[in-house]
C-alpha cells in the first residue's frame, strides 16, 4: 500500500526545521535545494495539505506541517532505534553508542574513557549529548541516549533501569565579582536574592516534568541552554544562583566568582551512571564498566576542601 509519508520526507521536514531553511537542509542532507523542494511539494500534493505557509519572507510550517513533523519525529527516532538494534544484534558491538551526560558534570570528563576506547580500534560511533536537570532521565527513558551519566535521583521515572552511584555534586551560591551582592558579609536570605535575575539552565526534557532548583517566587529569570552558558552568565554579572562548585574552582579562585553564604543552604546531590536494565551491548558493557570505576569523576565530584 502506498503512502505518502515516508522516512525520507519526514528527515527533509526535520532538517528544515531545525536549519531554519531549504537551504540549510540541503547542506546537511548533501542535497541540491531543488531535490528538498521537490520533496516537500511532492508530499503536500500527495496529502492535499500545505505543509509550509509562503505567504512571508521565508516559509514557514502550518499547524498542520507542525503536527506532521512532531509526530514525525517519533517515528523517525523509531526507526532509528530499530535500525540500530539490528545492527547491534548482527554485529555483537554496536555501530553507534549515544551517552548523555548531565549538563552539572562537563563533556571533557568523558574524555579519558573515550580516549582509551578509541585506543581499542573497535568502530564504534560514540555520540555525546549533553542534557539538563530531567532531560538526562528523559532522553534515557525515550531511547536518544542508550546511557546517561550524571543522573540524579529526584527525577527519575518508573520503570527498569540500573544505576550505579558515581559521587555527590556540591554546589555555591556565586556572583560576579561585581555584584552588588559580592560585597555582602551576612549570609543572603530571599529577599535579598530575589531582588537580582536568577541565571537558569533551561530543563532539557521533552516528557518527563521539568525541574527547576534555587529560584524564588516572584524572582526574575534569565534562561539559558546549558550550565556552562549560566556560568557565563553569572559571571557576566547578569544573573544569580547555584553553581557546582568543581565547575567554577578556577574563578572563585581568580576572585572572578563570589561564592557567598545564605540562610538556606543548598544540599548536594547524588550523581548516577544509568542504563535500560536489558540492554548488554558490549560497547554500552565497556563504557559502563570504565566510567563505573572508583574515583574516575573524583575531579568533579570530590567533597569540597
Amino acid at each position: 500500500m502506498h503512502t505518502a509519508i515516508t522516512i525520507d520526507a519526514l528527515k527533509v521536514l526535520d532538517a528544515i526545521d531545525r536549519k531554519g531553511s531549504f537551504a540549510g537542509a540541503a547542506g546537511e542532507l548533501f542535497r541540491v535545494p531543488s531535490a528538498i523542494s521537490y520533496t516537500v511539494q511532492k508530499l503536500e500534493e500527495d496529502l492535499d495539505v500545505e505543509i509550509f505557509d509562503r505567504s512571508g519572507h521565508r516559509a514557514t510550517l502550518t499547524p498542520a506541517g507542525r503536527y506532521l513533523l512532531n509526530e514525525g519525529r517519533a517515528l523517525l527516532e523509531a526507526t532509528d532505534a530499530l535500525a540500530h538494534t539490528t545492527r547491534q544484534v548482527a554485529q555483537g558491538w554496536e555501530t553507534r553508542l549515544k551517552i548523555g551526560f548531565n549538563s552539572l558534570l562537563p563533556a571533557q570528563a568523558l574524555f579519558p574513557a573515550l580516549k582509551t576506547f578509541y585506543e581499542l580500534g573497535i568502530p564504534v560511533e560514540v555520540q555525546l549529548i549533553e542534557e539538563v536537570f530531567a532531560g538526562t532521565w528523559d532522553a534515557l527513558q525515550s531511547r536518544r541516549v542508550d546511557l546517561v551519566v550524571g543522573a540524579d535521583q529526584i527525577s527519575r521515572p518508573a520503570g527498569p533501569f540500573t544505576t550505579h552511584s558515581l559521587g555527590r555534586m556540591h554546589f555555591v551560591f556565586a556572583v560576579s565579582a561585581e555584584h552588588p551582592l559580592a560585597a555582602t558579609s551576612a549570609p543572603l536570605t530571599e529577599k535579598d536574592i530575589a531582588r537580582y535575575p536568577a541565571a537558569v539552565a533551561a530543563d532539557s526534557s521533552r516528557n518527563l516534568t521539568p525541574g527547576t532548583a534555587g529560584i524564588f517566587r516572584r524572582q526574575r529569570t534569565v534562561t539559558v541552554s546549558n550550565m556552562s552558558q549560566k556560568i557565563a552568565l553569572q559571571e557576566a554579572g547578569l544573573g544569580v544562583g547555584w553553581l557546582p562548585r568543581s565547575l567554577i574552582r578556577h574563578q572563585l579562585a581568580s576572585g572572578q566568582l563570589v561564592a557567598l553564604t545564605t540562610d538556606a543552604q543548598r544540599d548536594p546531590i547524588q550523581l548516577h551512571i544509568a542504563k535500560h536494565s536489558e540492554d548488554r551491548g558490549k560497547a554500552l558493557t565497556w563504557f559502563w564498566d570504565t566510567l563505573s570505576q572508583p574515583d574516575y569523576f573524583s575531579d568533579w565530584l570530590a567533597d569540597p576542601e
